[in-house]
């Protein structure tokens, strides 16, 4: 069989397709729609794994963000696209099916915005990923993270309101109903203006602290008696992630209305005390000169201050305060802890009288006649 042949032969094939699926319209239609997504699922399969044959060769970042992000909504968003395809293609040349029409229009309005927000987030990772947050010196590149994330936050909200509204639109009843929106006054209004007061002062708080930087992602802060960093920053909360790896969930307007410890406002270097209660015998000095000792040698200290002090007098004892300076609250939590148990130790060892004691004087008394 030569080309000819087998070309006339397909030729004919499709003749007789086209023939028996416009003599049959009404399957014909449901049979494209059905065609349309299941060439949607196939798609995705190809493209889900050509990513992870990609991604299984050499690691690209990219690819990687794409599968983390988008991989649920480009798995509906192209069944999606191709049903809307054929159903306009079905009203022109097969039996319309309105209901089908519609849920096509409003599938694809829906997985656009998905997928347009999803996406959102691969650009903000991109962008983001070259950053180092983690550490606290990095005040600038924080700054910079933080209003990154707010505004593809405040971005994806003008996203979804968007497709909110062209779905909306897609209605008959559509421009009615927002007509009703824009136009409505008296009560109604009064009452909306209250129900969304919170929700505008949230969004306004957020742009707020996004801009003038009261709080950042990473920072270290004191809130609600607790120590914590900035994990995230969203348009109605803030999460901290609390030393012991519990999550504090404020409220984004707490940071606006109430006061709190930042402890990396504009330096991460903080300074720690370690307070010892001893006995009026104490060697100050040899103290002193331990407590220097033991810092030089330590990596946590940032060479800056180290002070020995009699900070006061009570009856039975003395206090001693050690005032020490490092880069970081956790690397000066570690060193004031370092400082105490090696001074205890020392002078338990060395100087066991200048531990706290309890003295007591028994006196005589003459036997009364």
């Amino acid at each position: 069989m030569n080309w000819t042949d087998f070309w006339d032969n397909f030729s004919q094939i499709g003749t007789e397709i086209d023939r028996w699926l416009r003599h049959n319209r009404k399957i014909s239609g449901w049979l494209l729609l059905a065609v349309a997504v299941g060439a949607g699922l196939l798609v995705n399969m190809i493209v889900a794994q050509t990513i992870r044959m990609i991604l299984r060769r050499r690691h690209v970042e990219a690819l990687g963000f794409l599968r983390q992000y988008v991989r649920n909504a480009f798995y509906f968003f192209v069944p999606s696209l191709f049903f809307l395809i054929i159903t306009n293609i079905q009203e022109r040349s097969f039996q319309r099916f309105p209901y089908a029409s519609k849920a096509a229009e409003v599938a694809f309005v829906i997985t656009t915005t998905w997928l347009v927000v999803q996406l959102l987030k691969v650009l903000e990772r991109l962008i983001i990923r070259r950053y180092d947050t983690a550490s606290d010196v990095n005040l600038h590149l924080r700054k910079f993270v933080t209003q990154i994330v707010f505004v593809r936050q405040l971005v994806s909200i003008l996203v979804i309101a968007v497709g909110f509204s062209v779905l909306l639109l897609s209605f008959n009843g559509g421009r009615k109903i927002g007509l009703s929106f824009l136009t409505s006054a008296g009560i109604a209004s009064v009452v909306i203006g209250f129900a969304a007061q919170r929700t505008i002062a949230n969004l306004l708080a957020g742009i707020q602290i996004a801009f003038t930087q009261q709080i950042r992602v990473e920072d270290a802060v004191v809130v609600e008696n607790e120590w914590g960093r900035i994990e995230e920053i969203n348009l109605t909360n803030v999460v901290v992630r609390v030393w012991d790896r519990r999550r504090l969930i404020l409220p984004i307007t707490y940071f606006i209305e109430k006061p709190f410890q930042n402890w990396t406002r504009s330096n991460a270097s903080v300074l720690g005390t370690v307070l010892l209660y001893l006995d009026y015998n104490v060697p100050v000095d040899r103290i002193r000169e331990k407590a220097k000792e033991l810092v030089e040698n330590n990596p946590l200290w940032d060479r800056e201050v180290c002070v020995v002090q009699v900070t006061d007098t009570q009856p039975t004892c003395v206090v001693i305060r050690i005032l020490t300076s490092s880069r970081n609250a956790p690397e000066s939590f570690d060193l004031r802890c370092f400082l105490r148990e090696n001074i205890i130790a020392f002078l338990r060892d060395a100087y066991p009288e200048s531990l706290p004691q309890t003295r007591f004087q028994f006196t005589e008394t003459a036997p009364s006649v």
